[in-house]
């Protein structure tokens, strides 16, 4: 019963962990196209720009206690950041007891529990300013140079040509059709190949078109957005790159089963 109870608080702790880590990069995402430091200042509430207290920034609990409201001005507080924290939550307790406790690889747990912040950084990033921060890929490249040391499995051939058998023909196309993909775009799935290796980027690629293509199929058909608009790609990217490490392999098995 003793150990039960430990191993129940030692998920709690973990999910809070995860949940802080991301109501950092919360503040990064709102905070870093506005060309504000993200190290410095207080968060404020976004309506009337009151300083928030420490009781006002606990992850999740201070939006459930008040309500979704700021209890300065009572102006209504979208549910975004508390929906990434309780992602950011349970990615931490995936990715301990997935890769950690049942692999045995804590290390591995960080990288992924990292790759999975950035990629929710440059997914909100995209949505609110349609670009992708270099510095976002270039968190990517070092992610992918500790995963040198951490993530073995993934040869160095592997991640070569993972950095360019996805990213390549994005950049063929962007020159053949323009604004076809944006450069943001290309350098974050060079990135994402380098950190991945090819078998699971090409399976995020592949996951990440689909979900894109089905979602402009939708704007169109609703007459949300014309033939000529454009909208947020990255967003599909990272979420193929999420669903390709936890099946990619599985999916490129099975393809080339088929071929075979």
């Amino acid at each position: 019963m003793g150990l039960i109870l430990c191993e129940a608080l030692l998920c709690i702790l973990l999910f809070f962990a995860g949940a802080c880590v991301f109501s950092f990069l919360n503040v990064i995402v709102y905070r870093v196209p506005k060309k504000m430091s993200f190290i410095r200042g207080r968060s404020v509430c976004p309506a009337c720009h009151h300083e928030l207290g420490a009781a006002d920034l606990i992850p999740i609990f201070s939006y459930l206690f008040l309500r979704g409201k700021c209890r300065y001005c009572g102006g209504k507080i979208g549910a975004r950041d508390t929906l990434a924290e309780a992602a950011g939550g349970a990615a931490a307790l995936f990715c301990a007891i997935y890769y950690g406790y049942d692999g045995g690889d804590y290390a591995k747990a960080v990288l992924v529990f990292a790759f999975a912040g950035v990629l929710t950084v440059v997914a909100l990033m995209d949505i609110d300013t349609m670009e992708i921060a270099d510095g976002c890929s270039i968190a990517i490249v070092v992610l992918a140079a500790a995963g040198l040391f951490f993530m073995k499995e993934v040869t160095i051939g592997q991640r070569l040509i993972g950095m360019v058998c996805i990213s390549v023909p994005m950049l063929l196309l962007a020159i053949a059709v323009p604004g076809a993909f944006g450069g943001g775009d290309i350098k974050l799935m060079a990135a994402g190949g380098l950190f991945l290796g090819w078998r699971t980027v090409l399976a995020s690629a592949i996951i990440g078109i689909l979900l894109g293509g089905g979602y402009g199929i939708y704007l169109l058909a609703s007459g949300k957005k014309g033939r000529k608009e454009q909208f947020a790609f990255g967003p599909f990217l990272c979420a193929g790159m999420i669903l390709g490490l936890l099946f990619g392999n599985q999916m490129i098995d099975w393809y080339l089963g088929i071929l075979i």
